[in-house]
């Protein structure tokens, strides 16, 4: 005689055991990559937690393996990694990073790379070039990132490279509420915001609109008997007697910002104050900006800025509570552009 099967019709509420059916609760995991510890602490600080222990190991053959030692699973994972020098090194460990991620079982990835790397790579400006950006895109996404958040990003097409959802931060908010603080009254009264090149001036314009300030544009021009080298600044705008703010998205050589503020001073500038998001501080930068033509160099903490390319004149604002609240947003379904006034 057959026996009879017993079976549990899981649709019924009533017939699943006890303890069997649990709601999910969402998990927030940040991780952090070599680049940047220092960075990747405070956001976690900010937000209230502790990176996830992660095993590193670079191999004397230079290949590198990363290892979470706890369980992700299910999480809402986070990656912070910036990609200062050496940027090959930390782009590849980041792959390995989300690939690692993506094999333990974490529900969604997110990068959180303040600085983008390639970013000046957007567009052929020649035959025969690559758009290296777009590249950086595909591999992020190919190794796991469901999501990428980065700050003020060279070039705000690059966030079409990508088929997910992109967070583009702004430092502005952080940087203008320095310069609130700090600005006399008397400074505030003569201050003109100057673009170092007319493919910023979009940007320069919406901080002339909120500090209340006129508007520069320097133009640069080169000299066909010099190559890759800019010899002449035109100055479009009022300059002569004024404090000037040149703001710009990242310094990299400083050759242009440093050009730009003889060219100011030359021309009558009282002061002339530099506001970059990014201090990427290749040699000689550090030498450069200390020329008796820049006044003060005001930069956030995008990237690490070793001992030896700090001066006097620099000043370094904290990011980390910026990418901490956008992170904080993101998890908790909110809205990243709530927290630039709908500018984002």
């Amino acid at each position: 005689m057959a026996r009879k099967r017993k079976t549990v019709d899981l649709d019924r509420e009533n017939d699943i055991a006890p303890g069997l059916v649990a709601k999910t609760k969402k998990r927030l995991v940040v991780a952090g990559g070599r680049s940047h510890p220092a960075l990747s602490a405070d956001v976690a600080a900010a937000i209230g937690t502790e990176l996830v222990p992660t095993e590193y190991r670079t191999f004397a053959s230079g290949e590198i393996l990363t290892r979470f030692e706890v369980s992700i699973r299910g999480c809402d994972f986070f990656l912070i990694q910036s990609f200062g020098p050496p940027v090959n090194e930390w782009l590849m460990e980041t792959l390995i990073m989300l690939d690692a991620a993506k094999r333990a079982s974490a529900k969604r990835i997110t990068v959180v790379a303040p600085y983008y790397p390639y970013s000046r790579q957007d567009k052929k400006s020649r035959g025969r070039e690559p758009i290296s950006a777009r590249l950086v895109a595909d591999l992020l996404k190919t190794a796991g990132a469901d999501r990428v958040m980065s700050v003020d990003l060279h070039a705000a097409q690059i966030q079409g490279f990508f088929d997910g959802p992109v967070d583009h931060l702004f430092a502005k908010p952080v940087l203008l509420e320095y310069f609130e603080r700090t600005l006399s009254a008397a400074d505030r009264a003569k201050l003109t915001v100057v673009s170092p090149d007319t493919g910023r001036v979009r940007v320069a314009d919406t901080w002339s609109d909120s500090l209340g300030a006129p508007l520069a544009i320097i133009h640069k021009r080169r000299d066909p008997n010099v190559a890759n080298q800019v010899t002449v600044n035109e100055i479009v705008g009022q300059v002569d007697g004024r404090v000037c703010l040149l703001v710009d998205d990242m310094i990299d050589t400083g050759g242009t910002i440093v050009k730009a503020a003889e060219a100011l001073k030359k021309n009558g500038a009282e002061r002339v104050i530099v506001a970059a998001t990014h201090a990427i501080f290749s040699d000689p930068a550090a030498q450069r900006l200390q020329s008796d033509a820049i006044d003060e160099v005001v930069v956030t903490d995008t990237v690490p800025i070793p001992e030896h390319k700090r001066f006097p004149s620099l000043t370094i604002l904290p990011i980390a509570p910026l990418l901490a609240r956008a992170i904080h947003e993101v998890f908790e379904d909110g809205s990243v552009t709530s927290m630039f006034d709908g500018a984002a």
